[in-house]
């Protein structure tokens, strides 16, 4: 059985956005196909919703893009069919099986940093459209996820 993925969210403002997310996804875990428990912090919502306007790593302008799709989270971190690849680690230059990328959808991400201590307990740490040919062959070329 296929995952439904919801429409996207046509909300009034970014208000209205930090509302949403702070609602659906910080007063407790959502929990993955596959048992993971995962966390949410609402004080992240600046980082998972913003993007650089000068591709420079600065977040500065709120992304519709990826607010559109904040309910596409829950749908991916709950959907079976998910390519689960390893994640990558910028600054050091490699891969982490500690970070699980999710790719849905074609070009659809949601990573989370799973715990060391309790594999069954994770963070979100964003999601986005990789919206580039170069970023989705890089994730389409990780390793898989354990």
């Amino acid at each position: 059985m296929s995952t439904v993925y919801p429409a996207l969210l046509c909300l009034p403002d970014e208000a209205a956005y930090e509302a949403h997310f702070k609602s659906k996804y910080c007063w407790g875990p959502i929990t993955t196909f596959d048992g993971i428990r995962v966390w949410f912090d609402a004080y992240k919502f600046r980082h998972d919703f913003y993007e650089s306007s000068n591709r420079d790593r600065k977040k500065d302008q709120f992304s519709p893009k990826r607010a559109e799709r904040m309910d596409w989270i829950e749908a991916t971190l709950k959907d079976p069919s998910a390519v689960l690849k390893q994640g990558w680690l910028r600054d050091e230059k490699r891969y982490d099986s500690g970070r699980r990328v999710a790719l849905v959808m074609g070009n659809y991400v949601v990573v989370i940093a799973i715990s060391a201590k309790n594999p069954k307990k994770a963070k979100f740490v964003t999601a986005y459209v990789a919206d580039t040919p170069k970023t989705l062959s890089e994730i389409q070329g990780a390793p898989s996820w354990p």
